[in-house]
């Protein structure tokens, strides 16, 4: 006999090391199901960026309060003629549209993009009232004070932000108390206004993908007997924003281009490229069908252009953010 056979074998030996045994079996299984808890974790946060409407209201209100500003304020233009913002919370989401989404294009590849900073944006499109309050003038074909001001070019467009932030409201100051003051007014860049109005949604419209749906929340080619609309007669998306879709068409600040793809890299507030010959046009018009009409869908227009079918609605950005 070897050795160790004759070696005696102690009291509760076996089950000492059975005990073992299930002690590093449950270590184990403990630290799968940590594992995979924390990977569901972090797919899910940085997969799943879309949220309902009362989500998005929550966001909203906590952005407001962290920042401790109104959820919606109102700039004084003078002789009784107001705007009024409502603000957007910072967010990631995915930029443009899958591939089998109805009537997409070739330059609205899907992206990630990060807006890190809070915004207010106009509640409504510029009206013909405001433009005219700032400007001294009106040449929209479709007259109506409530109507959105419409044959404007983006030039035209920064030489009326130009005055507006002129107004002793929005002089550099203190900080927002509800009324404007201490921000500065600009068109949305083209990710701006694609958060902005869908607010949550990664649907072809903040309504959903029924063509059916858009009906409640925008005037386009099927029911707008052709014209502009005094606005917000439609629906807000969840943002409480309206128009976003329809109506006018709305300059951004973008020069075009296509999407530059980053995988899984988000892009930072991105501005669009520094130079170019058209600059974006967002959310389709009183003349689109709805596929133009869609939260994806980009146009593009020459800056010194300007139709019945173009307006814009206007960002402002709080000075101390």
């Amino acid at each position: 006999m070897t050795e160790a056979a004759d070696q005696p074998t102690l009291p509760g030996e076996p089950a000492a090391k059975h005990h073992r045994s299930l002690t590093v079996f449950y270590a184990v299984m403990c630290a799968a199901i940590v594992v995979g808890l924390f990977s569901f974790w972090f797919w899910r946060t940085w997969t799943v960026w879309w949220f309902d409407a009362d989500e998005a209201k929550k966001r909203q209100s906590a952005a407001a309060g962290r920042l401790r500003v109104p959820v919606e304020m109102e700039l004084d233009l003078g002789g009784g003629v107001k705007m009024e913002f409502v603000l957007v919370p910072a967010g990631r989401f995915r930029m443009g549209s899958p591939a089998e989404e109805v009537g997409r294009r070739d330059d609205e590849r899907l992206h990630w993009v990060t807006i890190a900073r809070p915004f207010y944006m106009g509640k409504y499109e510029v009206t013909q009232e405001q433009w005219e309050k700032v400007t001294g003038v009106n040449y929209s074909d479709f007259s109506g004070p409530k109507n959105p001001a419409e044959r404007v070019s983006w030039d035209g467009c920064q030489a009326f932000l130009q005055l507006l932030n002129q107004l002793p409201a929005l002089a550099p100051g203190p900080a927002p108390s509800g009324k404007g003051d201490g921000a500065r007014a600009r068109l949305p860049t083209e990710a701006e206004w694609e958060w902005a109005c869908r607010a949550g949604t990664r649907s072809q419209f903040c309504s959903g993908d029924a063509d059916a749906s858009l009906a409640d929340y925008a005037w386009f080619h099927a029911n707008s007997g052709n014209t502009t609309h005094p606005v917000g007669e439609k629906k807000p998306n969840a943002w409480g924003l309206f128009d976003m879709h329809g109506n006018v068409a709305e300059w951004c600040n973008d020069w075009y281009r296509e999407y530059v793809d980053g995988g899984w890299a988000s892009q930072l507030d991105p501005a669009g490229p520094a130079t170019g010959s058209s600059r974006v046009v967002r959310g389709g018009s009183w003349v689109h069908n709805t596929n133009g009409c869609r939260a994806a869908r980009r146009g593009t227009l020459g800056p010194q252009n300007g139709d019945c079918s173009r307006g814009f609605r206007v960002v402002m950005v709080p000075a101390r953010h």
